[in-house]
């Protein structure tokens, strides 16, 4: 309770040295306005004071003062101030805040600190009275020894008691409204909530990107393994082939990973220091453009059709993409026989379908594939549908080493379709 008071007083007076060379100002002007003689040791008059408030709640208005306010408050005044998120422009709402706070400290500041400049002194003087032989003069009235001087001592503890008391008070009122005029403004308590909701988007995308990234490079990675392992006695180039395309799958799994820790570790940077953290790890960017690669790589049995591709929107042609690589990593895992992947642009629209034979292994609880395409789809206002369905009319029977013939016209299928409108509008 002593070290809060201690600080709190501390900064009643710092308050009172900012108010110092206003009252100073103010003295002299009003001495030379009167013309006599500026006496800047008199004491404060009250008339200076009040007229100098408002030259102080202008300089609060327009000098960037707040931090060193939110700064005295939070470690002198023990308030808890929310640090007001960094604005390029101030307010009109902040900046009468922080004039009126800056006022207030002033001025209440002004008042102890005078206050404490005669108190003390006075004190010490009427304390040191019993001790000092003969009549003395406190406030141009004779005292004499004895029962009198004992009185003007009890008047001076009295006196440093209400000194403290109004400094304790003082000091209370200032840590209550800091919160109030230096925190964030309902402006700026919004503009924090967006940044922290686009935060939260922006982390739910990393994580789409990831689970679509590192489970197709998972698929991909088991089934040339698989592969490999088959044919690695009687057909080495093959193998090598499926141990390469493992390696590629590999690195880009890796490559987004870092760019996703990279930016995990960027959003947990303090603030003001972003620039020591460095720009970042590139985001990834691919796109339908690198669909022939995404295929290749797959290492499954793909039937490709694409059209021109050229006027697909970014935004579109990205997602599009993520969308086809979940599709294809589904594909892998729970189905089996040639994947037939198509896509084009058809009246204003990007339509793009995935189908495969189903097989025998089932999707577990959990998983997020489809929860992810939809997600992307409906960003960007679009139609998805996934599910059963009907084997295409020339769908021939398709036999793998390990398995019965599947994929015919009587067996069933997996389909993801996808319409994405190539404008916000469509």
């Amino acid at each position: 309770m002593r070290v809060n008071l201690a600080r709190r007083w501390a900064c009643l007076i710092l308050g009172g040295a900012l108010l110092m060379p206003y009252m100073m100002v103010g003295v002299l002007v009003g001495g030379l306005a009167g013309q006599g003689t500026a006496t800047l040791m008199l004491p404060v008059e009250l008339g200076v004071f009040v007229a100098v408030l408002p030259v102080v709640a202008l300089t609060g208005l327009f000098l960037p003062v707040r931090g060193l306010a939110v700064s005295a408050a939070q470690g002198l005044l023990g308030a808890k101030v929310l640090t007001p998120p960094r604005q390029e422009r101030r307010s009109w709402q902040e900046r009468r805040r922080t004039a009126a706070w800056f006022t207030l400290h002033l001025a209440v500041g002004g008042v102890v600190s005078g206050c404490t400049l005669a108190v003390v002194p006075f004190t010490l003087f009427t304390l040191a009275q019993p001790f000092v032989p003969g009549p003395i003069d406190v406030l141009s009235l004779r005292v004499e020894a004895g029962a009198p001087e004992v009185g003007w001592a009890l008047v001076g503890v009295v006196t440093l008691a209400g000194l403290v008391a109004m400094a304790a008070g003082s000091g209370a009122l200032l840590a209550r409204l800091a919160p109030v005029l230096l925190g964030p403004t309902p402006a700026e308590r919004l503009a924090a909530a967006e940044e922290h909701a686009r935060t939260l988007a922006e982390r739910n995308r990393l994580a789409r990107e990831l689970h679509d990234s590192v489970g197709h490079a998972l698929s991909v990675v088991t089934l040339q393994a698989a592969a490999a392992g088959r044919v690695l006695d009687r057909d080495p180039a093959t193998a090598r082939t499926a141990l390469a395309a493992i390696e590629q799958s590999a690195r880009s799994a890796l490559d987004d990973l870092d760019h996703v820790l990279g930016v995990l570790r960027r959003g947990e940077t303090p603030p003001g220091r972003e620039e020591e953290a460095g720009p970042g790890p590139r985001a990834p960017q691919a796109t339908l453009a690198d669909l022939d690669a995404l295929v290749a790589a797959s290492g499954a049995r793909v039937r490709h059709e694409a059209g021109d591709l050229s006027g697909v929107p970014a935004v579109v042609s990205r997602e599009a993409y993520r969308i086809i690589q979940e599709a294809l990593t589904n594909a892998i895992k729970y189905g089996r026989g040639q994947v037939r992947l198509s896509v084009g642009v058809h009246d204003g629209e990007l339509r793009l379908e995935v189908r495969n034979p189903i097989g025998t292994r089932t999707a577990g609880p959990g998983g997020r594939g489809l929860t992810g395409m939809r997600e992307r789809v409906r960003l960007l206002r679009g139609e998805l549908e996934a599910g059963p369905a009907p084997a295409p009319a020339d769908a021939t029977p398709d036999a793998t080493p390990d398995a019965s013939p599947v994929g015919t016209a009587g067996e069933g299928w997996w389909r993801v379709a996808a319409r994405l409108p190539l404008r916000s509008g469509a």
